[in-house]
Formats: structure tokens, sequence, C-alpha cells
């Protein structure tokens, strides 16, 4: 579902981070989500193609009067940031989805969150709920000034729960240890990819319960190997040949088949797709590695097929 919403306020959450708040412009009540939730904001540009991009959601999940969400400014980017950033304006409307929950956040008793720059944006809904339900927390959040660390102000409140490493100061974090550290307690991180990489590493190395969101995709690869392969559409009764440069996603579209989908490049989990028969060959940053594994679901605007054919839910 598609929202027109109001940006009722803009703020300046460290150097390069715009923070908006979003209303409904008649006043109703937005819908419920759950920490680690985000929504898709639609970006028109002029002359060009609109985009879209995910932004997760930083603010209360008991408050449905509003969304907040903090923005990265990216120069090199696709202007959707800039867009963002440099044009909107207390005011003005935009479009977003409904939100969306790829984390799967759950209370425990114990609980560790990591952090990396603007990856801590799904994560401070979480702290704000560990320390709701009084379980034990701790935040370690990496950035590498104070001025570019979003909600400091939020965090100071928490006091030692919290653990900030500037980078500029030659502070790092010992991942091995923070894991150790958290034991059987859960750890939920999101940052930059080198950062949820050596995390992911140390976590699988403790046999370590890891629950990580990726803001891009690092499991595209090269497509020069690439071979044609067949998907059946099992709902619709469908068949096509997906050849080299093409994507699953696109070939259903052509064939009218509805398919819901947003970034198009394997971070967002909005096209995931039952599979029936097959073997995907995953290039998505959605799944884990066991529900790789298992290979129930695939990200069909990225991933292909392994053999020769795919028989998909749709």
């Amino acid at each position: 579902m598609t929202l027109t919403l109001q940006v009722a306020a803009r703020v300046d959450e460290a150097s390069g981070i715009a923070g908006l708040v979003l209303t409904d412009p008649q006043g109703r009540s937005l819908p419920s989500w759950a920490p680690g939730a985000h929504i898709d904001v639609h970006i028109d540009r002029v002359g060009q193609a609109p985009i879209v991009r995910q932004y997760s959601l930083c603010g209360d999940p008991a408050d449905l009067s509003s969304y907040r969400i903090a923005v990265l400014r990216e120069d090199d980017g696709e202007g959707g940031s800039l867009h963002l950033h440099d044009d909107v304006r207390p005011g003005q409307l935009v479009r977003v989805s409904s939100p969306r929950d790829l984390f799967g956040f759950e209370l425990r008793d114990r609980m560790v969150f990591v952090a990396g720059g603007i990856g801590i944006t799904p994560i401070l809904p979480m702290v704000r709920a560990a320390e709701a339900a009084g379980v034990a927390w701790t935040l370690h959040y990496a950035g590498r000034e104070p001025g570019t660390m979003a909600f400091g102000a939020d965090l100071q409140r928490f006091g030692e729960h919290v653990r900030v490493y500037v980078s500029a100061a030659g502070q790092r974090m010992a991942l091995p240890e923070i894991v150790a550290e958290a034991g059987t307690a859960p750890v939920y991180a999101c940052g930059p990819e080198r950062l949820l990489d050596a995390l992911e590493e140390a976590a699988a190395a403790a046999g370590a319960s890891l629950h990580v969101e990726r803001f891009a995709n690092a499991n595209l690869v090269a497509t020069e190997a690439d071979h044609p392969f067949e998907v059946e559409l099992s709902l619709t009764g469908v068949t096509m040949t997906v050849l080299p440069g093409e994507s699953i996603l696109d070939k259903v579209a052509e064939a009218g088949v509805p398919a819901p989908s947003s970034c198009r490049g394997g971070t967002c989990g909005t096209c995931e797709t039952f599979v029936v028969e097959g073997e995907p060959d995953h290039r998505d940053a959605v799944l884990n590695a066991q529900e790789r594994e298992e290979s129930e679901v695939m990200m069909i605007c990225v991933s292909r097929c392994k053999g020769t054919r795919l028989v998909l839910e749709l």
C-alpha cells in the first residue's frame, strides 16, 4: 500500500544526516510497525525516472501520528538522498510504502546491539524497546567522529548501556570479544558492509545468534558465467526463459504477472517469492546462510538458477 504523507518537520540529526518527520495530511493514524521496520520512499526526479529508496523507521512504534526517518547524504549516489536533503522541506508531500520488517526483532532477557554510522537508525527503536521492557542490553555504536553520529542526545540518556567508538580517535570495536560477551544473547546489527562481514565471521566462529540488515548488496557477482534457465510460474501456468543479463523479475513483469518489487538490488526483500522446485542461485543481501540453504524463498530481482529450471509460486 502506498501512502501520501506530509513532511511535518526536518531536523539535522548530525553532519550530513537529515531527519524527516512524516505525518498524514488529514491527521489520521499511520499503519503500525515494529522496531527494525523500514519504508520505501518514492522519489520523483525532474527529467529522470523515479527511484525508490528504503529508510528505516527510527521513531517510536507506539506513536502512530508520525513516521521518523534519517537520510544520509550520499554525493556519489543516484540522487535520492540529495533530493531529500536539498529539495524536500516541511509542508511537502511524499509517497511512501507501508512499513515492512526484515529484521524480525524479538525481545529476550539479554540483548546486544551493534551499529555503525547510519546503521543506528533501525537499532534505535530496538534499544528503546529493550529499555522499556527492562531487559539487560548493550549497544556498541561506531562512527567516524562525534559530529557525524546521529541521535547522540537520544542515546546519552541510556548511560553505560551505550559504548561509543570514534574511528578518528583510533577506537575500534573488538568484534570477537563483543560476540563472546554476548554469549547466548541475540545480536542485532546494522552498518557498513565491512563491519557486518567481520561481525558475521566472528558470530559464525562462536556459534552466536546474529541478525543483520544491510543497506547495500555485496552478493552481486560477475555475470559472464550466467546461463539461460527456464522458469515456470505454478499459479498462472506461464513458462519463460531467462537469458544472461535478464532478471526473473523483469521477465515476470513482461509476462503480465503481478509481482511486488522495490529496490531491484536485492536489499529490501519486497520481491521475495516461494520456490516450488529447483535450486536458486541466491545473490541478495536479505537471506541468511540458513535461509539460503533451505531455499524456500528467493529474491527474484537479482537471484538466478544454479540448474536449468525453477518453479516459482507466482
